[in-house]
This record gives structure tokens, C-alpha cells and sequence, in this order.
């Protein structure tokens, strides 16, 4: 239970400062509007830094159902632990939604575009193109992945591991994110688009759900593959 804790409050903190940065970015009549992309990208790297940060001493700070579904496939976390781990991380990111609407709730009515509301919570792609996207996604996640798991060989100091993923996710996020907005997190678009389509936001459209499913899969394929690569890799060493 102490784990499944930890994957909710990590997740929470991830979501809540992550679609924060943005929601500051885009909405209208806030002190951070118009800072740009590397302001996001930066942003979601502390916010992934800051949740492993407090979410570590609990479990092992997934707070990706990709993630958890890459460690069990190659054998690092029981099945059994699969479905408790990822309803955590999606009851997290839904309860973070709620509170970055409530943050800035008079700036929705001062937002007009629905397709910038719905950024502030999921991911849409710059380019509709769903081979594109989803290898998009799988690509990202599967980098992220492979650098979680080389943590251990490196022999990090102590205290040391929550900083090098957030560097991965701003890195990720500045060389390929311009594509989707690289979610590389199921939990991270899911559970905040369910959020858009159930809260009472102003000027809101619909929450594109066309494409929710290229978020989830496209993630989950890159985390096991980059996962199983790194084992084959690391097993010719």
C-alpha cells in the first residue's frame, strides 16, 4: 500500500507542476504567458525531478503505467503489481487535473481557443499522422526507458537518479517533443483528458479522444522494447 501511495502522490505532483508550466504558458492574462517551449520542456523535467524526489522513498517512483508494464515484461516487478501501480498513477493524474483547473480557474473564461485548453491538460500532435505519432511516442518513452534502467550499472550517487530523469524528460522533450508534445506517459495524457471531458471548463471543446489512444499505445510499445533492447544489450556485455 506504501507503493501504491507512493505512485499516487508522484504522479499527482508530476501532472499537477507539468500541465501547471503549460496551463502558464498558454492561458490567457498569466504573469507566464508566451515563455515558449523550453520553458515547457524545462518545466516538465522539474516536475518529473520533484515527484521522483518525493514519491522515491515509497516505491520506486514510476509514475508511468509505461514504465511499470516495461519493468514487469522483463521481469523487475511482479504482474501482480501492475494493475494496483496503475490505477494509482491514473487516480494521481486525474485529482492533479482537477486542481490545476481550480489554480487557474479564471483564466479559462479569459481563453478562447478550445484546442489551447485541451493542451493544458493531454498531448495533440503538431502534424496529424498516426504511423508518424505513435513512433513518435514509442521513440521518446523507449529513450527514457533505457535510461531508468541504466541507472543502476552507472552506479549513481545516492539522491542522484531523479535529477538524470528529469534531464532524459527536458532532453526528450526539447529534441523530439515538437512532434505530439511528448506525453511518453499514458497516465500523464489519459487521466487529465478524462478530467477536460468531465470538468465544467469555460470555452472548452471536445477532448479529441480520435487520438487518446495513440498516447497510451505508443508509449507502452517504446517502454517494452527499449526495455527488452537494454536487457539484450546489457546481456553481450
Amino acid at each position: 500500500m506504501v507503493e501504491i501511495y507512493g505512485e499516487a502522490i508522484g504522479t499527482f505532483i508530476l501532472v499537477l507542476l507539468g500541465n501547471g508550466v503549460v496551463a502558464g504558458n498558454v492561458l490567457n492574462k498569466t504573469k507566464g504567458g508566451n515563455t515558449g517551449w523550453i520553458m515547457i520542456t524545462l518545466g516538465w523535467g522539474l516536475a518529473v525531478t520533484i515527484a521522483v524526489y518525493a514519491s522515491g522513498i515509497m516505491g520506486p517512483a514510476h509514475l508511468n503505467p509505461a514504465v511499470t508494464i516495461a519493468m514487469a515484461a522483463v521481469g523487475a516487478l511482479p504482474w501482480s503489481s501492475v494493475p494496483g501501480y496503475i490505477l494509482a498513477q491514473m487516480a494521481g493524474a486525474m485529482l492533479a487535473s482537477v486542481f490545476v483547473w481550480a489554480h487557474y480557474y479564471p483564466h479559462w473564461e479569459e481563453t478562447k481557443d478550445p484546442g489551447t485548453i485541451l493542451a493544458t491538460f493531454s498531448t495533440g500532435p503538431a502534424i496529424r499522422h498516426t504511423a508518424s505519432n505513435v513512433i513518435g511516442e514509442a521513440i521518446g518513452t523507449a529513450i527514457l526507458i533505457i535510461v531508468v534502467m541504466a541507472m543502476g550499472p552507472n552506479n549513481l550517487t545516492s539522491g542522484l537518479g531523479p535529477m538524470v530523469v528529469g534531464f532524459v524528460v527536458t532532453s526528450v522533450g526539447l529534441s523530439l517533443g515538437g512532434t505530439t508534445g511528448y506525453a511518453i506517459n499514458p497516465a500523464r495524457d489519459l487521466g487529465p483528458r478524462i478530467m477536460h471531458a468531465i470538468l465544467p471548463i469555460a470555452n472548452k471543446g471536445d477532448s479529441d479522444w480520435g487520438y487518446a489512444w495513440i498516447p497510451v499505445v505508443g508509449p507502452i510499445l517504446g517502454a517494452v522494447v527499449g526495455a527488452l533492447l537494454y536487457n539484450m544489450a546489457l546481456a553481450l556485455i
